[in-house]
């Protein structure tokens, strides 16, 4: 008995040992994890000292669950950023696909970071626009890759290249307006896409028909859907398939490229694929072996940018461009007035030429306000090379940085009335410097800028020339998953042909 009284007390007093151990142990681990945290509550306040407000959203998730509703709404995903300016002001940070992202909306910030590309930023999209353009794009490239890419494809956007370019665009215009009145009605976006997609095609490789042409439509609008998609290479979700139609375009591009290689010199297409395989065959001969020619994959990555940024940007600031002058009839009334007078001082030419383009100065400014008002890109991606100082916020190394450009463009301080429809404003005063950036400011300005602008004053001079229209459907809600800003409903009209009497119409 008293041995059983012995065992049960030598049991307790280890139980008792135990539990003092065990309380030791958990009281240390406590003191560590508040110690630890207080450091890490210390360092915080230490490395968030005067950095652009904001928030960081859930762990590992950020924000990007916001951003893809918002990218998954028919109010666009520049809502996300509009709704987070008006909260925080007009510098502030959040996080996106695991990323910082700070945005900036004052031109003196646009100057600086558009300005600094070389030293302190570089341009950086997020993860699904690099990985569907090509990373050896020139939206994605890094600087010195840049320069070299940008140096090869300059040369091919001379003012021969666009004369000739206008020429083929306005007979591709000419061909189409020529149906529009035979339909009870025309979808504004659906016709400019069709346009658009056509002219790229014939300009870069000569490819203006066929099944082809019929594949990079249809898989070129694939890629454009998945731009924005969440980077998942899953079988059946948008990004996937924005991959398997890269894959496609590439194999057409591909075909294209071995084709002419295979009778470089002996029956050369005289566009924009044989002019640069014969530069790049020059630099070849007169180069040797430390030559600077393209790769066969980057002009792969970048012709397929150039379809992108010629067909579908160019395509949504058509529309929009459409219905704000629909919108604003008085507008339309001298814009009408303009073209005309053109029209009549020289009445038997056939196409228009790039002097005609220079001769429009109101076309010019409606162009011009629509891209000011619709800020089809709205804004300019960089990325933080070193620690550095914007709007007296501290900005960290490899913080993503985004120009707000819709921002600037509707800032009061810059255009007064901003909301209002107005291309009077752009007078022959200049605007204020990094005011307007629908193509970019600095050493990544659109290389494609006079193109864009030339395809956009040939179709207003078509389409005012040729046809009255009404538009009817106004809602002005915004097309989902649209990497560029258009309208959900393409912008349906009915049309009607101008009928010219001595006084003209």
């Amino acid at each position: 008995m008293a041995t059983l009284v012995s065992q049960g007390q030598i049991f307790l007093s280890c139980y008792a040992l135990m539990l003092v151990v065990l309380g030791a142990l958990l009281f240390l681990i406590l003191y560590q994890i508040v110690k630890m945290l207080l450091l890490l509550k210390y360092r915080n306040q230490e490395s968030t000292a005067n950095i652009p407000p904001g928030s960081t959203g859930l762990p590992f998730v950020g924000e990007t669950l916001q951003f893809m509703a918002a990218i998954n709404s028919h109010k666009g995903f520049y809502d996300f950023v509009r709704i987070r300016r008006l909260r925080y002001g007009n510098c502030f940070r959040t996080n996106i696909f695991g990323e910082t992202h700070v945005f900036v909306s004052s031109t003196e910030s646009a100057k600086a970071i558009l300005n600094n590309d070389s030293g302190k930023f570089t341009k950086r999209y997020i993860k699904s626009i690099a990985e569907l353009v090509g990373h050896q794009s020139l939206l994605c490239a890094s600087h010195q890759h840049h320069k070299l890419i940008r140096g090869r494809l300059s040369n091919l956007f001379s003012m021969t290249s666009l004369s000739l370019f206008i020429k083929q665009f306005d007979q591709l215009i000419v061909d189409n307006l020529s149906s529009w009145e035979h339909k009870a009605t025309v979808v504004v976006l659906d016709e400019a896409l069709k346009i658009t997609c056509k002219a790229m095609c014939k300009m870069l490789m000569n490819i203006e028909s066929g099944y082809k042409l019929e594949i990079l439509q249809k898989e070129v609008a694939r890629v454009c859907e998945a731009l924005l998609a969440f980077p998942l290479r899953i079988p059946g979700t948008r990004f996937y398939k924005g991959l398997q139609a890269r894959k496609r375009i590439m194999s057409i591009i591909e075909e294209e490229i071995s084709d002419r290689r295979r009778g470089l010199g002996t029956n050369q297409h005289e566009d924009f694929l044989g002019s640069l395989l014969a530069g790049d065959d020059k630099a070849c001969y007169e180069a040797g072996p430390n030559r600077q020619k393209l790769l066969d994959s980057e002009i792969q990555d970048n012709i397929l940018t150039m379809i992108i940024a010629g067909q579908d940007t160019t395509a949504s600031a058509v529309t929009w461009m459409v219905k704000y002058l629909d919108d604003n009839q008085e507008v339309l009334h001298t814009l009408r007035d303009e073209q005309l007078q053109l029209a009549r001082k020289s009445p038997e030419k056939t196409f228009l030429t790039l002097e005609d383009l220079n001769d429009m100065p109101y076309a010019s400014k409606v162009v011009k306000e629509s891209l000011r008002m619709a800020s089809i890109v709205p804004w300019f991606p960089r990325l933080a090379l070193h620690d550095c100082e914007i709007e007296r916020f501290k900005i960290k190394k490899g913080w993503n940085v985004n120009i707000d450009a819709r921002a600037v463009h509707l800032n009061p301080t810059m255009y007064n009335d901003p909301k209002k429809f107005n291309p009077s404003r752009f007078g022959d005063a200049e605007s204020r410097p990094y005011s307007f950036l629908a193509f970019g400011m600095g050493g990544r300005t659109c290389l494609g800028i006079n193109m864009a602008k030339a395809m956009m004053l040939v179709f207003l001079h078509r389409l005012v020339t040729t046809y009255r229209w009404k538009v009817i459907d106004q809602d002005s809600s915004i097309e989902k998953w649209a990497m560029f800003s258009r309208l959900k409903s393409g912008c349906p009209v009915i049309v009607k042909r101008v009928v010219y009497d001595d006084d003209g119409y």
